[in-house]
């Protein structure tokens, strides 16, 4: 079949999401898309180019030889479209972490922006944690994203620029048979003697871990030990249902089937939440994000810390601008 004289981006698009997460779910939701919609994409981009580009299964995808030989230059075609039309005036998208698609912090901020300017591309992405984040920020490979600051390494802080957005508190997710789990919340004293998992062993979160070692430290809490990184609902539930570990969370983490989850209080232990981008970054759509994430924290009341509510010092400091 002689190769098409002309592929439409947004198919190129599709394709490189879908290999980067191989996952069909997980790339539409990073394209903010129906996976109805990807999955056509992704197949018309077949029928155009004369190969297949996936392998799937029921349990996995992966790329074919002619995916991985497509791979490079997709990033290519995407990456001069991009240059072009910042060259012209018309800004590349604005690449925004929302760290999981679960998590309703940078889902809301993004969703404002959105309203705000809607003649600005911003697109969504997942890495996870900030830390993982932070260094895909510093390479400019993508442009903003949502977590703890403070818990990132000083050299990396050193490229980034911030602005507070929300004190979260934070939760715990119970077996539905824990004893605890019929309480409707959870001082932090019930939890001496527990083992709770807090992501030990993902490199992408470890400003989450250390938030939690400091929380556990000295109240007879232990912190679980590494455990391989779970991607995705069902991966994590199973990794639940396997170690039988309560899981530290926030109030707006999705509960999951066979859990339950309960907020923690005496004290109340936050989670200091910034939207956080490269110095020296210049997109007119960081400015508008910047003004939603203002206004959605005005509105909602998250940057009024409770009384007594728990933060590391050095999380104080950075959450107070200074």
């Amino acid at each position: 079949m002689p190769a098409p004289a002309h592929l439409d981006p947004r198919l190129l698009r599709a394709f490189l999401a879908t290999a980067e997460e191989l996952h069909f779910t997980r790339a539409a939701a990073r394209l903010y898309v129906a996976q109805q919609a990807l999955s056509r994409d992704v197949r018309r981009l077949e029928r155009e180019l004369g190969a297949e580009l996936f392998v799937r299964t029921t349990r996995q995808v992966t790329l074919t030889a002619d995916g991985e030989r497509l791979l490079p230059y997709a990033r290519r075609a995407l990456q001069a479209q991009d240059d072009l039309l910042a060259a012209f005036g018309q800004a590349r998208p604005l690449l925004v972490d929302l760290n999981s698609p679960g998590l309703a912090t940078g889902r809301t901020v993004l969703h404002r922006a959105r309203e705000l300017a809607p003649e600005h591309e911003l697109m969504a992405r997942y890495e996870s944690g900030l830390t993982g984040a932070a260094a895909e920020l510093a390479a400019g490979r993508l442009d903003a994203s949502f977590g703890r600051f403070a818990g990132l390494d000083p050299a990396l802080r050193a490229a980034l620029d911030h602005q507070p957005v929300r004190y979260e508190r934070m939760a715990i997710l119970l077996p539905r048979d824990h004893p605890l789990a019929g309480n409707r919340r959870v001082p932090l004293a019930a939890l001496a003697g527990e083992t709770v998992y807090a992501g030990a062993g993902n490199d992408r979160t470890p400003e989450w871990t250390d938030l939690a070692r400091r929380l556990f430290e000295g109240r007879g809490i232990a912190l679980a030990p590494p455990a391989p990184l779970a991607v995705g609902d069902e991966e994590f539930q199973r990794m639940m249902a396997k170690t039988g570990h309560p899981v530290l969370a926030v109030v707006d983490f999705p509960t999951m089937p066979g859990t339950v989850r309960r907020p923690l209080t005496d004290p109340v232990p936050l989670s200091p939440v910034s939207l956080v981008w490269r110095k020296g970054l210049s997109h007119p759509a960081l400015g508008v994000l910047r003004r939603a994430a203002a206004q959605v924290a005005a509105d909602e009341g998250w940057l009024n810390r409770p009384v007594g509510g728990w933060i590391p010092a050095a999380d104080a400091v950075a959450m107070s601008g200074q």
